[in-house]
């Protein structure tokens, strides 16, 4: 009976790896199918079982279906392009970078917009908080975390007076992500107690039908008031440390940029939460559809949103990415909180620093995730090699903030991270901007990072300790296991 278990069991261990090989490699990256490849060659059993469960990065059928419906929606509804010219100011590169990013998320360049940058936490809650009560007919919420805390109960208190008032107020927040911290059911009941219309997104509940992927998430944090008004960037809805015992300990605080849109731009933002609130209620809030003109302004920006996540075909955040590293002609700055590229994204702003670019990459000096913090560790050396300037943010504060500039006329911001799991698994909202006036203003926020962090060197990176290089290499595994 032993040797029968035996032969059984080495009969399934070897149909598992005949299995993997045939079907991990199935449009997967070369890496990415190596690391699943050699996790379930390890331990067959979990490994197997593991990639069953977090292999596929599709959203279901349904919600897939769902995203090409309402693309042509998008279309429609984001409306400005009149405002556009093509003139000398612009880079000559520009023009293919804009199509490549309407071909791939449905979404034109518009023009006439205003922009305000927020870099203090408090001030861009309180920002929010203050469009909220001038709101006259719709709100529309979506934080990947949002939670009820001291910090943000100024917020809530202006939601629950706008529905009051006769407001329309909607709320999407991520089930996982929020349901991590403490104030996660009194959030749920001080939204139900309110009265306003909320749903959970991506919620992982199988015993009510609802699951796909439970690491597949939805990242994006914006805020629509009137379609007049629009909030994006990296910021959560929740105190500046989390509400967690072991960052208060640690003495740990996020820093964050927000940008508030007017203009044309607006429209584009709101599509995006039309999309994700048709995707969790079968609701399409067409009616709600209406023309933007552009803002007055002696300097109006031109600016597109690129949504991005597992809805889409294509990676659209990397390939936006990839091609204005590629176009730059005299610098790159880089702020983000997880940096682990995948190799395409490595080659380009590696690439970048060896033809003469200044290229500049802002991440903290801390992390918050050990794994991601030790993966992104693992780039370091190549970074330094190829010529790029690290600038460690100074502990306890982690800077959290999501962008760019490409030389004096581009920029980026918006949800997203440079790493796979926000190229690949969570559905993101960056928006690309044109415009020096816009540039100078980020330029003044890098300057402030700069200047409360220091430089990491190559002799410094070199001499740290052997342990310290074996996790960031093991982590590095697995950032690629996808």
């Amino acid at each position: 009976m032993t040797t029968i278990w035996a032969v059984v069991l080495l009969a399934i261990d070897l149909a598992i790896r005949i299995t993997a090989i045939i079907v991990v490699p199935i449009n997967r990256r070369p890496q990415t199918a190596t690391a699943w490849l050699l996790a379930i060659f390890l331990i067959p059993y979990i490994g197997f079982l593991l990639f069953l469960l977090i292999g596929s990065t599709k959203l279901p059928r349904k919600r897939r279906e769902r995203q090409s419906t309402i693309n042509q929606y998008i279309l429609d509804s984001t409306v400005g392009m009149e405002h556009v010219s093509e003139n000398s100011s612009w880079p000559s590169w520009l023009a293919p970078v804009v199509e490549l990013n309407r071909t791939l998320g449905a979404m034109p360049l518009v023009g006439g917009n205003t922009a305000r940058l927020y870099p203090e936490y408090d001030e861009s809650i309180a920002a929010m908080t203050e469009a909220v009560a001038k709101a006259r007919r719709y709100v529309h919420v979506e934080f990947y975390i949002l939670a009820v805390d001291d910090t943000s109960e100024p917020f809530f208190r202006a939601l629950e007076d706008a529905h009051r008032r006769g407001v329309t107020v909607r709320v999407l927040l991520d089930h996982i992500a929020s349901r991590q911290y403490p104030p996660y059911r009194r959030t749920l009941k001080r939204l139900k107690r309110m009265g306003v219309q909320w749903q959970l997104m991506l919620p992982v509940q199988p015993l009510r039908g609802k699951f796909q992927r439970p690491d597949l998430r939805n990242h994006r944090k914006l805020l629509v008031i009137d379609g007049e008004v629009a909030f994006t960037g990296s910021q959560n809805m929740i105190d500046r440390g989390y509400d967690r015992w072991r960052n208060r300990r640690r003495g740990l605080k996020w820093r964050d940029l927000m940008v508030r849109f007017e203009g044309p731009i607006v429209a584009g933002i709101d599509a995006l939460f039309v999309t994700d609130w048709y995707s969790e209620t079968d609701d399409l809030l067409l009616r709600e559809r209406e023309t933007m003109t552009a803002a007055t302004t002696e300097d109006p920006l031109d600016c597109q949103v690129v949504p991005s996540g597992p809805g889409f075909e294509g990676e659209n955040n990397l390939r936006l990415f990839n091609a204005l590293l590629y176009n730059a002609r005299e610098r790159i700055i880089i702020t983000s909180p997880y940096f682990v590229p995948d190799e395409s994204m490595l080659y380009a702003i590696t690439t970048a620093a060896q033809r003469g670019l200044d290229v500049q990459l802002f991440v903290s000096e801390i992390g918050d995730q050990p794994l991601v913090y030790h993966a992104q560790r693992s780039y370091y050396e190549a970074l330094l090699r190829a010529g790029v300037t690290i600038w460690l943010y100074r502990e306890p504060t982690v800077l959290h903030a999501k962008h760019f500039t490409i030389d004096d006329d581009v920029s980026v911001i918006g949800s997203s991270n440079m790493d796979m799991r926000s190229f690949t698994l969570n559905l993101e909202i960056s928006v690309m901007i044109r415009g020096a006036s816009f540039v100078r203003s980020l330029r003044e926020v890098e300057a402030g990072y700069r200047a409360k962090s220091r430089q990491l060197t190559l002799e410094e990176w070199q001499a740290r300790p052997f342990r310290s290089k074996v996790l960031d290499n093991i982590a590095r595994l697995t950032a690629a296991v996808q």
